[in-house]
């Protein structure tokens, strides 16, 4: 089936999938939920913080063009993005259900929602029917967990409504305890017709034996006048040679160390004195590995993993221990690239490092990875082959260290 997608005004991509033959069931949109800063006297004022879809945020009063308009009888495929910088947002559809189908590049069961909880760096896909009295209607994005309580609309109108939308907003869910049973409410789809996650040649993740476990432990410091956020007692700063150009070039030990963090930190690491420097664990390529992120704030938290999809197995209030790991999903734990963690608890995922490179891994909330809640993952494979890892590009511009370095051997089939 041939298909054009069509740019719309303020990142929002609107595509029709068209055929030869025949009309798509599906129509394409993508709604990215951001925040915003409202300027009502010219200047920027920080109390006026908004929620935004595709930047823009409905008043309400009457003169709102429709960000989407639906056919009657139709089903839509929409794309959610939370792509603000600290809050997790609830979406809903005024008066209308989602059937969730993916979830991150992944097929999951097709589950239906009145609302969806859409945390930091996540992305959901679901079907949405146009089965309502044809007029107006809001689709609501709201902060979570925050005392003061950030509210985005946009309009979708049915393209033969009569009438404006209901002022009357849907309401989202109280706690967290909610957004805990919806993750668990969460399956891959293993009947998807689709390529999937292959650790090891098996589907079968939770019979594949781990053989490394690493607990990251975050924290947050304001000795010495300066707020630093860190993993482990570290808070990661970038060196002045990149990372991967200093180990691409072999002269890694001048540039940082590898794993200055204790795979099991000591029990009272998040009230530990924090150090700023490169933070840098050694992976061994193709080793199963268990991480697990622990919560000991008040506050949410999100994860980011480059360069490779995990299985998030569990997410878990209280403390990790060895023996939590019967809670594990260990059948149909979606595979995906980010999870969240909730106040004083805990989130595990599972994953094989079979991808040869120095990966990111941070907190998706952009001021803790721009002050220091990350790490890098540096994973090498011992052929230094083509089949396992590129050369470095030609045209790549050297700094640091390395400036005047000749390149090394380059790898090979």
């Amino acid at each position: 089936m041939a298909g054009v997608m069509i740019t719309v005004l303020l990142c929002l991509s609107a595509g029709a999938m068209l055929g030869v033959r025949g009309e798509d069931p599906y129509l394409f949109f993508t709604w990215n939920v951001t925040y915003g800063t409202r300027s009502p006297l010219g200047v920027p004022q920080q109390a006026w913080r908004a929620s935004l879809i595709n930047g823009k945020n409905a008043k309400g009063d009457g003169k709102d063009e429709p960000l989407f308009t639906m056919k009657p009888g139709k089903t839509y495929k929409y794309r959610i993005c939370n792509a603000g910088l600290k809050n997790t947002l609830n979406f809903r559809i005024q008066g209308h259900t989602m059937k969730l189908v993916e979830m991150e590049g992944s097929h999951v069961v097709q589950n239906v929602y009145e609302s969806l909880d859409v945390h930091v760096g996540q992305c959901f896909s679901v079907l949405v029917t146009s089965n309502q009295a044809p007029k107006d209607y809001y689709m609501v994005a709201s902060t979570r967990f925050n005392k003061q309580v950030l509210t985005a609309k946009g309009i979708i109108r049915y393209t033969n409504g009569k009438g404006p939308a209901s002022p009357e907003l849907p309401e989202a869910p109280v706690g967290w305890a909610w957004s805990l049973n919806q993750f668990r409410s969460f399956r891959w789809n293993l009947t998807a017709s689709a390529a999937r996650p292959n650790p090891q040649g098996s589907y079968h993740y939770g019979s594949i034996n781990i053989t490394r476990t690493i607990k990251l432990v975050n924290s947050a410091s304001r000795e010495g006048g300066k707020l630093r956020y860190a993993l482990n007692g570290v808070s990661h700063v970038n060196p002045e040679t990149p990372l991967k150009m200093a180990e691409y070039y072999g002269i890694a030990d001048k540039v940082f160390k590898y794993d200055t963090i204790q795979d099991s930190p000591q029990a009272d690491i998040a009230h530990a004195k924090i150090v700023s420097q490169p933070n840098v664990l050694n992976l061994t390529f193709r080793n199963f590995v268990e991480i697990i992120f622990e919560n000991h704030e008040k506050s949410m938290q999100s994860y980011h993993l480059d360069g490779y999809s995990f299985f998030a197995v569990a997410v878990e209030p209280g403390t990790w221990t060895p023996e939590k790991r019967k809670h594990y999903n260990l059948l149909d734990a979606v595979s995906r690239t980010t999870v969240q963690v909730f106040p004083k608890s805990w989130a595990a995922i599972l994953l094989t490092f079979d991808n040869a490179g120095m990966w990111n891994i941070r907190s998706e909330m952009w001021e803790r990875a721009y002050l220091g809640q990350q790490l890098y993952a540096s994973v090498l494979s011992p052929a230094r082959s083509l089949r396992d890892e590129y050369n470095i590009p030609d045209n790549t511009l050297l700094c640091g260290l390395v400036k005047d370095l000749p390149k090394p051997k380059p790898y090979s089939i």
